[in-house]
């Protein structure tokens, strides 16, 4: 019988002990980093928040001088985009209680740049040739449809032509229905709502359901300094009805005759 001798493994406090004994350089620089990490002191957390808070003032004071130069360079649409971020993110900061009131100017003026260009787009200018010379008009459609053939509400066009053999004319032209002014007929006409009475006629024509606005200088005039100008016209479905045109973007000087 051949007997077999059997090591057997050793336990790992036994390990730990050897290692301690040989003097482990892991197990010693593991020891000490333990203890050297135990031994740092916790953040004090008013540090942190005044590091936090000094952090997000130099953020905020970065996009406020974003905010400055589009400021200076008068870019209000840009201007108003740089503050409203600042001012979303960083509201209680002193960057954006400095730019605040600057803002709100800035936001003022960007309204009214694009209010300006929404209205200006309400006009059609063409230019046609007559001849040897030129046809020029400036057309906007009402702000809201009417209904002037007692069914369904329509575009109402009011013109400014000028013309080089008929001369200059103002008139308001219809996609269905009728004017009834054949004989003539009293207008109110309304700019800003100060009303006034002007004369209109209709034409014995079939090329355009159109009524001519006989003191067209008077109009243009209001035309030119109004923000909203209305008119009142009777129609043959009965009663009168009403028109009302943003004219605050006209451009004059598409139209040089005119003034």
């Amino acid at each position: 019988m051949t007997l077999t001798r059997t090591r057997t493994a050793a336990h790992p406090s036994q390990l730990d002990r050897r290692m301690v004994r040989a003097g482990s350089p892991l197990l010693v620089a593991l020891v000490c980093a333990m203890v050297l990490g135990g031994c740092e002191p916790a953040p004090d957390p008013e540090v942190v928040r005044a590091e936090q808070a000094a952090a997000a003032e130099r953020k905020a004071e970065a996009m406020a001088q974003q905010f400055d130069e589009q400021f200076a360079a008068e870019n209000w649409d840009l201007a108003k985009a740089h503050g409203d971020v600042l001012l979303a993110e960083y509201p209680d900061s002193r960057a954006a209680e400095r730019i605040k009131a600057q803002h709100e100017q800035a936001a003022e003026k960007a309204r009214a740049i694009r209010e300006a260009r929404r209205t200006a787009a309400l006009w059609a200018y063409q230019t046609q040739p007559v001849g040897k010379k030129q046809q020029l008009s400036a057309a906007i459609y009402a702000r809201e449809n009417v209904e002037t053939d007692g069914k369904v509400a329509r575009p109402v066009r009011l013109i400014f032509r000028d013309h080089p053999e008929w001369g200059r004319s103002s008139y308001l032209v219809l996609e269905a229905g009728d004017f009834d002014c054949y004989r003539g007929c009293k207008l109110k006409v309304s700019a800003d709502d100060v009303t006034r009475t002007m004369a209109g006629s209709r034409p014995d024509t079939d090329e355009a359901i159109a009524m001519f606005i006989e003191d067209e200088k008077t109009l243009w005039k209001l035309a030119k300094q109004a923000g909203v100008l209305s008119i009142e016209f009777p129609v043959k479905a009965g009663g009168k009805r009403t028109a009302s045109f943003e004219v605050g973007g006209l451009d004059p000087e598409r139209m040089p005759g005119w003034n």
